[in-house]
């Protein structure tokens, strides 16, 4: 007999990760085989499609050949996604519009196929695998070129009735500042992600030097690079203390590249919260587990599950 397994994509900006994903009776996954990929944008849109389909397709081929069952595909993907519809609407990255990408991998592989969001496929895989194990209520909270969130609730993600749920990056935390790529002024992406660091420091110092520098030389003492980091503490403080107002998680996981900073992120940013709280119940916070490999695994829980409702589907077809 056969093992079945899942087939895992994470469609970024510059790479696609991907993966074939053991399927546990416990409804968890475990990646048995992991790939990077470039996503090769800059050949276009229509191009970077045929590029996920072909991942996909592959992925299929190589678990047939290993003696592996396939029974479904996963995908993440960035930007506006319709999870309903299984339709990637806009991507600023990739460049894509409407792009019906769960009906296009499942007519391709003949495989029932899951669209997701990368940010909640990332929460997803979180807290059902990773730092987010046994909280009922979280936030993932990914720091890295932008700032974006997902909000779990017993397991589930929250996607809003548009898509569009849990966007923290586009907080406003500081009326006057700097302008965000969605027009306004002040985002909380704008302030306070990875890139927003690299960015203040250098109009400080005329240095260029990425958030990872600046966290190193903050610690260090650096005068610029503690100025720098105070604003971004502080302005992550704000925007989570209006995260943590309305959702009331009980865990805040921080993943992305700014949490490779580690405590000299997460103590700063608790004594911050800390010090704005009234009557708001303090959530723990905590780096996250999985790394860069959250949205994959999270795609291949997507994938999971589809095989789950296909199973269930094809049983009352038959009664």
């Amino acid at each position: 007999m056969s093992h079945d397994v899942v087939i895992a994509v994470d469609v970024g900006g510059t790479m696609i990760k991907c993966a074939l994903a053991d399927l546990e009776p416990s409804g968890a996954v475990t990646a048995r085989h992991t790939e990077r990929r470039p996503t090769h944008a800059e050949r276009g849109p229509d191009a970077v499609v045929d590029r996920i389909l072909d991942v996909a397709e592959s992925l299929a081929e190589r678990a047939r050949a290993d003696g592996l069952n396939p029974r479904a595909v996963g995908l993440a993907a960035p930007g506006i996604v319709d999870e309903t519809r299984g339709v990637a609407a806009y991507s600023a990255n990739i460049g894509w519009r409407d792009v019906p990408l769960r009906d296009l991998a499942a007519d391709r592989l003949g495989l029932p196929a899951v669209l997701g969001h990368d940010v909640r496929t990332g929460g997803l895989a979180e807290a059902r695998l990773g730092a987010g194990q046994g909280a009922s209520q979280l936030l993932f909270v990914p720091i890295g070129t932008g700032i974006a969130g997902a909000h779990v609730v017993a397991g589930e993600v929250s996607t809003g009735a548009h898509g569009a749920a849990c966007e923290l990056g586009h907080i406003v935390v500081r009326p006057d500042g700097r302008r965000c790529g969605c027009g306004r002024r002040g985002c909380l992406e704008a302030e306070a992600s990875a890139a927003a660091v690299a960015s203040r420091y250098a109009e400080r110092t005329g240095r260029q030097a990425s958030a990872a520098d600046v966290a190193r030389e903050a610690v260090a003492g650096e005068p610029a690079a503690v100025a720098v980091w105070r604003q971004t503490v502080d302005a992550l403080a704000d925007g989570l203390l209006t995260a943590i107002t309305l959702y009331d998680p009980e865990l805040i996981v921080i993943g992305g590249g700014l949490a490779e900073a580690g405590e000299h992120l997460l103590h700063p940013l608790h004594a911050a919260i800390d010090a704005r709280r009234t009557f708001e119940a303090p959530p723990v916070l905590a780096p996250a587990a999985l790394g860069d490999q959250a949205g994959c695994l999270g795609a291949a829980l997507l994938a999971a599950a589809a095989t789950t409702n296909a199973a269930a589907a094809s049983s009352g077809d038959n009664t």
